[in-house]
Protein backbone atom coordinates (compact mmCIF):
# COMPACT_ATOMS: atom_id res chain seq x y z
CA UNK A 1 0.00 0.00 0.00
CA UNK A 2 2.82 2.34 0.83
CA UNK A 3 4.11 1.80 -2.66
CA UNK A 4 0.84 3.13 -4.04
CA UNK A 5 -0.02 5.91 -1.59
CA UNK A 6 3.45 6.83 -0.38
CA UNK A 7 5.76 9.52 -1.73
CA UNK A 8 6.30 9.62 -5.47
CA UNK A 9 9.64 8.54 -6.89
CA UNK A 10 12.12 11.44 -6.86
CA UNK A 11 13.04 12.85 -10.26
CA UNK A 12 16.48 11.92 -11.52
CA UNK A 13 18.32 15.28 -12.07
CA UNK A 14 20.14 13.93 -15.12
CA UNK A 15 16.89 12.80 -16.75
CA UNK A 16 15.31 16.14 -15.90
CA UNK A 17 18.13 18.13 -17.50
CA UNK A 18 17.97 15.96 -20.61
CA UNK A 19 14.20 16.53 -20.81
CA UNK A 20 14.66 20.30 -20.51
CA UNK A 21 17.29 20.17 -23.26
CA UNK A 22 14.86 18.35 -25.57
CA UNK A 23 12.14 20.95 -24.94
CA UNK A 24 14.56 23.82 -25.54
CA UNK A 25 15.83 22.23 -28.76
CA UNK A 26 12.24 21.76 -29.95
CA UNK A 27 11.46 25.44 -29.30
CA UNK A 28 14.59 26.33 -31.26
CA UNK A 29 13.29 24.39 -34.27
CA UNK A 30 9.93 26.15 -33.96
CA UNK A 31 11.65 29.54 -33.94
CA UNK A 32 13.63 28.59 -37.06
CA UNK A 33 10.37 27.79 -38.85
CA UNK A 34 8.86 31.09 -37.75
CA UNK A 35 11.90 33.02 -38.96
CA UNK A 36 11.79 31.32 -42.36
CA UNK A 37 8.04 31.99 -42.66
CA UNK A 38 8.44 35.68 -41.86
CA UNK A 39 11.29 36.02 -44.34
CA UNK A 40 9.20 34.46 -47.09
CA UNK A 41 6.38 36.90 -46.39
CA UNK A 42 8.86 39.80 -46.35
CA UNK A 43 10.05 38.86 -49.84
CA UNK A 44 6.46 38.93 -51.11
CA UNK A 45 5.85 42.34 -49.50
CA UNK A 46 9.13 43.65 -50.90
CA UNK A 47 8.13 42.68 -54.43
CA UNK A 48 4.75 44.36 -53.99
CA UNK A 49 6.41 47.50 -52.63
CA UNK A 50 8.70 47.75 -55.65
CA UNK A 51 5.74 47.38 -58.00
CA UNK A 52 3.84 50.08 -56.13
CA UNK A 53 6.91 52.34 -56.32
CA UNK A 54 7.01 51.99 -60.10
CA UNK A 55 3.40 53.16 -60.19
CA UNK A 56 4.15 56.04 -57.80
CA UNK A 57 1.56 54.80 -55.28
CA UNK A 58 2.68 56.58 -52.12
CA UNK A 59 0.02 55.25 -49.74
CA UNK A 60 0.56 51.62 -50.69
CA UNK A 61 4.34 52.01 -50.41
CA UNK A 62 4.07 53.42 -46.89
CA UNK A 63 1.81 50.59 -45.75
CA UNK A 64 4.10 47.94 -47.24
CA UNK A 65 7.22 49.61 -45.83
CA UNK A 66 5.67 49.40 -42.35
CA UNK A 67 5.10 45.69 -42.90
CA UNK A 68 8.75 45.21 -43.87
CA UNK A 69 9.89 47.09 -40.75
CA UNK A 70 7.62 44.96 -38.56
CA UNK A 71 8.84 41.75 -40.21
CA UNK A 72 12.51 42.62 -39.69
CA UNK A 73 11.95 43.55 -36.05
CA UNK A 74 10.13 40.27 -35.49
CA UNK A 75 12.98 38.32 -37.07
CA UNK A 76 15.55 40.13 -34.93
CA UNK A 77 13.60 39.29 -31.77
CA UNK A 78 13.39 35.64 -32.81
CA UNK A 79 17.13 35.51 -33.53
CA UNK A 80 17.77 36.90 -30.04
CA UNK A 81 15.45 34.25 -28.60
CA UNK A 82 17.31 31.51 -30.51
CA UNK A 83 20.62 32.77 -29.10
CA UNK A 84 19.19 32.65 -25.58
CA UNK A 85 17.88 29.12 -26.14
CA UNK A 86 21.33 28.04 -27.34
CA UNK A 87 22.85 29.66 -24.26
CA UNK A 88 20.54 27.67 -21.98
CA UNK A 89 21.43 24.45 -23.81
CA UNK A 90 25.11 25.11 -23.11
CA UNK A 91 24.29 25.81 -19.48
CA UNK A 92 22.44 22.49 -19.29
CA UNK A 93 25.60 20.70 -20.47
CA UNK A 94 27.46 22.50 -17.71
CA UNK A 95 24.83 21.35 -15.20
CA UNK A 96 25.35 17.73 -16.24
CA UNK A 97 29.11 18.10 -15.76
CA UNK A 98 28.57 19.65 -12.33
CA UNK A 99 26.10 16.92 -11.44
CA UNK A 100 28.76 14.25 -11.97
CA UNK A 101 31.09 16.01 -9.53
CA UNK A 102 28.76 17.33 -6.82
CA UNK A 103 25.73 15.12 -7.30
CA UNK A 104 23.40 18.13 -7.44
CA UNK A 105 22.28 20.88 -9.83
CA UNK A 106 23.63 24.36 -9.23
CA UNK A 107 21.98 27.78 -9.25
CA UNK A 108 22.75 29.61 -12.52
CA UNK A 109 22.49 33.36 -13.02
CA UNK A 110 23.14 32.87 -16.75
CA UNK A 111 20.09 30.63 -17.11
CA UNK A 112 18.08 33.16 -15.12
CA UNK A 113 19.03 35.99 -17.48
CA UNK A 114 18.20 33.97 -20.57
CA UNK A 115 14.89 32.80 -19.13
CA UNK A 116 13.92 36.37 -18.25
CA UNK A 117 14.35 37.35 -21.88
CA UNK A 118 12.59 34.28 -23.30
CA UNK A 119 9.55 34.44 -21.04
CA UNK A 120 8.69 37.81 -22.61
CA UNK A 121 8.35 36.32 -26.09
CA UNK A 122 4.70 35.36 -26.77
CA UNK A 123 5.68 32.56 -29.18
CA UNK A 124 7.41 30.51 -26.46
CA UNK A 125 6.20 32.18 -23.28
CA UNK A 126 4.13 29.25 -22.00
CA UNK A 127 6.92 26.70 -22.41
CA UNK A 128 9.48 29.01 -20.79
CA UNK A 129 7.22 29.63 -17.79
CA UNK A 130 6.78 25.89 -17.30
CA UNK A 131 10.54 25.33 -17.53
CA UNK A 132 11.09 28.20 -15.13
CA UNK A 133 8.87 26.56 -12.50
CA UNK A 134 10.62 23.21 -12.92
CA UNK A 135 14.09 24.77 -12.75
CA UNK A 136 13.18 26.70 -9.62
CA UNK A 137 12.05 23.48 -7.90
CA UNK A 138 15.28 21.81 -9.01
CA UNK A 139 17.40 24.63 -7.56
CA UNK A 140 18.78 26.08 -10.82
CA UNK A 141 16.72 29.26 -10.50
CA UNK A 142 16.40 31.11 -7.21
CA UNK A 143 12.97 32.43 -8.06
CA UNK A 144 10.17 31.99 -10.57
CA UNK A 145 10.69 33.95 -13.79
CA UNK A 146 7.67 36.10 -14.52
CA UNK A 147 6.68 38.15 -17.54
CA UNK A 148 7.86 41.58 -16.41
CA UNK A 149 7.72 43.20 -19.84
CA UNK A 150 6.57 46.77 -19.40
CA UNK A 151 5.04 49.02 -22.03
CA UNK A 152 8.24 50.65 -23.23
CA UNK A 153 7.09 51.15 -26.78
CA UNK A 154 6.29 54.84 -26.62
CA UNK A 155 6.96 57.89 -28.73
CA UNK A 156 10.68 57.13 -29.08
CA UNK A 157 9.92 53.78 -30.69
CA UNK A 158 7.35 55.41 -32.98
CA UNK A 159 9.98 57.93 -34.10
CA UNK A 160 12.47 55.13 -34.65
CA UNK A 161 9.86 53.22 -36.64
CA UNK A 162 9.32 56.24 -38.91
CA UNK A 163 13.05 56.45 -39.53
CA UNK A 164 13.11 52.75 -40.37
CA UNK A 165 10.23 53.20 -42.79
CA UNK A 166 12.12 55.99 -44.56
CA UNK A 167 15.20 53.78 -44.79
CA UNK A 168 13.18 50.89 -46.21
CA UNK A 169 11.66 53.14 -48.87
CA UNK A 170 15.07 54.45 -49.88
CA UNK A 171 16.54 50.94 -49.85
CA UNK A 172 13.83 49.16 -51.84
CA UNK A 173 12.58 51.77 -54.27
CA UNK A 174 16.01 52.77 -55.60
CA UNK A 175 14.96 56.40 -55.78
CA UNK A 176 11.66 55.73 -57.49
CA UNK A 177 9.89 57.61 -54.71
CA UNK A 178 12.44 60.35 -54.18
CA UNK A 179 16.09 60.67 -53.22
CA UNK A 180 15.98 62.16 -49.72
CA UNK A 181 14.23 61.33 -46.42
CA UNK A 182 12.51 64.75 -46.42
CA UNK A 183 10.89 63.91 -49.73
CA UNK A 184 9.65 60.62 -48.31
CA UNK A 185 8.18 62.12 -45.16
CA UNK A 186 6.27 64.86 -46.88
CA UNK A 187 5.47 64.12 -50.51
CA UNK A 188 6.50 61.07 -52.48
CA UNK A 189 6.51 62.03 -56.19
CA UNK A 190 4.56 59.89 -58.59
CA UNK A 191 6.07 58.11 -61.58
CA UNK A 192 7.03 60.16 -64.65
CA UNK A 193 3.93 59.10 -66.56
CA UNK A 194 1.70 60.51 -63.82
CA UNK A 195 3.55 63.76 -63.11
CA UNK A 196 1.75 66.74 -64.69
CA UNK A 197 3.72 69.26 -66.71
CA UNK A 198 4.86 72.08 -64.39
CA UNK A 199 4.16 75.74 -65.03
CA UNK A 200 7.17 77.60 -66.45
CA UNK A 201 7.25 79.92 -63.40
CA UNK A 202 7.59 76.88 -61.09
CA UNK A 203 10.43 75.14 -62.93
CA UNK A 204 13.19 77.36 -61.57
CA UNK A 205 11.91 77.02 -57.98
CA UNK A 206 11.75 73.23 -58.34
CA UNK A 207 15.31 73.08 -59.66
CA UNK A 208 16.58 75.16 -56.75
CA UNK A 209 14.79 72.89 -54.29
CA UNK A 210 16.27 69.77 -55.89
CA UNK A 211 19.77 71.28 -55.77
CA UNK A 212 19.42 72.10 -52.07
CA UNK A 213 18.32 68.54 -51.31
CA UNK A 214 21.23 67.06 -53.23
CA UNK A 215 23.63 69.35 -51.38
CA UNK A 216 22.12 68.20 -48.08
CA UNK A 217 22.70 64.57 -49.02
CA UNK A 218 26.31 65.18 -50.01
CA UNK A 219 27.15 67.06 -46.82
Amino acid sequence: MMGIFGKSKPVDPKEQVNEWTKKIRKEGYNIDRQINGIKREELKVTRSLKEAAKKGDKDVCLILAKEVVHARKSVNKLYTAKANLNSIQLQMKGQLATLKVTGALQTSTEVMKSMQSLVRLPEIQKTMQELSREMMKAGILEEMVEDTMEGLEGEEEEDAAQEEIDKILLELTAGALGTAPDALKDTLPASRDEVPEPEEDDVEDDLEEMKSRLEALRS
